[in-house]
């Protein structure tokens, strides 16, 4: 099998000094654990590349690390002694090894003669994002495997512009990165001699306040900043950036979950350091009983996703939805800036085709474009970027259902960081008016209609989890169902071929978007569900959506959607399998 020739020849390269060699060599007794760590190489995803921690071509470790930073220096070499100079900034979150795979990382660019700009501890995603643009750097790397268990790490790369790469960018890179090769052999590079060169430099706090400073842009009504806020980092990296942003703002008011707030691979006090998980926000719930906070607000381990509790009606602390959030963003957005006289004619809002349609709704009424992009951040800056060039629209935001935020466009990736400070701006001015933000949130519904949307997984691990999830892909791609519990589909988008089909006229007409391996279908009452693959974990993701009257009407039909998709993946598929 090439899988074993793959491994024995990681075996013989090691080194006896290597750690890794003695791990290798008991993971070798488990032929299935083995095969899948050497089976394939880890794929680029929706995240960059993202995986357990380990040996092996399918694992993260220094050695795949080292490739993608060999193919990565070589590919920016190729573009020019001005790309060279200019560089790659690189970051890095609180998980294992990640401070060894930036400090990898850097080396191993700058001893291609490509300089290298490396933070000096650890920062949120938004700040590497931020670093690139204001370092003009040529490209940029986080390492960060966002909110997956501590036994995952990964990286993300940026193109100049302070995104991840889009596909084509992301291929190109791919394929040097496949020439570099698998370099096993300790390194010799002198990091002393590159600093002194000046390839190897360190940057800090000066970027740091930069960013603090753009932050300012956002802001609305600056004079407002009465509100009580618990805040928790997850044991992550925003506890520092966040504390000096909300000082920036005014916000005296701020309680810090202590237990939380330094930085653990492990993140000990939680089951998973996710924010939309109702888990991940239970002590700053009991922070907040104690001290009658009316916000709670939690980042991930990188920074870039945004959760958030608010009181309702009866005064308990309820997690709010991504789609929530972003409802509410926006509502603010609209009517201040409306009211401002700043609301651009050519204002466009950016989501993904999985997140709420009520952002929509919202956009339309004040004359306002909405562009739907396929999942991934990546493509909502790729955007950005092109409306930065050709006029046609002013971004006014944009979001992703999974607790991805951007206002300002200083950055070019979903940002926690600012996120958070915004939606305490907007507490503390509805505080001021005699509002909270769930009322201001079913005032939204009793106007638009009862918006409801869930997303589900089912995980499905190593090499026979990926024919699976191929397997439900091809039925309902091969096999598409014709109704969802006697509700008739409509309409299905497949992503992949680029094409959709209308179910009663036959007509077919072309998606103008990149292929992806995603599938949409639009039912004949308005809701619609979508299938696809994780770009970063083992699962497949199903997404569901619906409309109703009342929230009872909406949440019902939701549920009944829902649970004949996933009563269809389970008895014609996953029990055949």
């Amino acid at each position: 099998m090439q899988w074993k020739t793959i491994a024995q020849n990681w075996l013989n390269q090691l080194t006896n000094e290597d750690p890794m060699k003695n791990e290798l060599t008991e993971l070798l007794r488990n032929d299935q654990l083995a095969e899948d760590c050497f089976y394939k190489d880890l794929e680029f995803g929706t995240g960059g590349i993202r995986g357990v921690m380990g040996p092996g071509t399918n694992r993260l470790n220094i050695y795949t690390v080292r490739k993608v930073a060999l193919g990565l220096a070589q590919y920016v070499a190729e573009q020019g002694e001005s790309a060279m100079k200019r560089g790659v900034a690189i970051s890095y979150d609180s998980r294992h090894l990640s401070e060894e795979f930036a400090f990898e990382m850097a080396k191993v660019i700058s001893g291609q003669r490509v300089t290298a700009y490396l933070f000096d501890a650890l920062r949120p995603t938004p700040l590497l994002s931020f670093a690139v643009r204001h370092l003009q750097a040529f490209a940029g790397v986080m390492i960060t495997a966002s909110h997956n268990p501590p036994e995952y790490n990964g990286l993300k790369v940026y193109g100049e512009d302070g995104a991840q790469l889009p596909p084509e960018a992301a291929d190109v890179i791919i394929n040097y990165i496949e020439k570099s090769g698998s370099n096993l052999i300790q390194d010799t590079i002198n990091t002393e001699q590159l600093q002194s060169q000046g390839l190897l430099v360190s940057i800090g706090d000066a970027v740091d306040q930069a960013y603090i400073k753009e932050l300012q842009t956002i802001r609305i009504n600056k004079e407002v900043n009465d509100v009580s806020i618990v805040f928790t980092a997850l044991h992550g990296t925003a506890s520092k950036p966040m504390q000096q942003t909300f000082e920036s703002f005014g916000f005296a008011n701020v309680q810090y979950v202590k237990e939380q707030e330094q930085p653990d691979p492990n993140f000990s006090t939680v089951k998973s350091p996710n924010p939309e998980e109702t888990g991940a926000f239970e002590l700053a719930i009991q922070y907040g009983e104690k001290v009658g906070a009316e916000l709670l607000l939690a980042t991930d381990p990188d920074a870039d996703r945004l959760g958030v509790a608010v009181r309702d009606e009866q005064q308990q602390f309820k997690l709010l939805t991504g789609n929530q959030i972003g409802t509410v963003i926006l509502n603010y957005l609209l009517e201040e800036k409306l009211n401002a006289g700043e609301l651009p004619r050519n204002s466009v809002v950016m989501k993904t085709i999985v997140s709420t349609d009520i952002v929509s709704a919202m956009a339309t009424k004040h004359d306002i474009e909405t562009v739907n992009l396929l999942t991934g951040f990546k493509f909502i800056a790729e955007k950005i970027l092109e409306y930065e060039k050709s006029k046609e629209h002013s971004f006014l935001f944009g979001f992703e259902e999974s607790y991805g935020y951007l206002i300002g466009d200083f950055v070019r990736d979903k940002d926690a960081i600012q996120t958070a400070a915004f939606i305490g701006e907007i507490a503390a001015v509805y505080k001021a008016r005699g509002k909270t933000i769930y009322q201001v949130l079913q005032e939204i519904y009793e106007e638009y209609g009862f918006y409801k949307e869930q997303t589900l997984s089912i995980t499905l691990e190593g090499k026979g989890g990926a024919e699976q999830i191929t397997q439900i892909m091809d039925s309902f791609r091969n096999n598409a169902p014709s109704a969802i519990h006697d509700i008739n589909i409509q309409r299905v988008e497949d992503y992949n071929s680029g094409k959709s089909i209308d179910y009663i006229t036959g007509m077919k007409s072309s998606i103008q978007l990149p292929t992806s391996n995603v599938l949409k279908y639009h039912l004949e009452n308005g809701a619609w569900f979508v299938i696809r693959p994780s770009g970063t974990e083992p699962k497949c993701k199903f997404y569901f959506a619906t409309r109703g009257q009342t929230e009872q009407e909406a949440a019902e039909t939701l549920k009944i959607i829902s649970d004949s998709v996933l009563n269809r993946v389970q008895t014609e598929i996953l029990e055949k399998a």
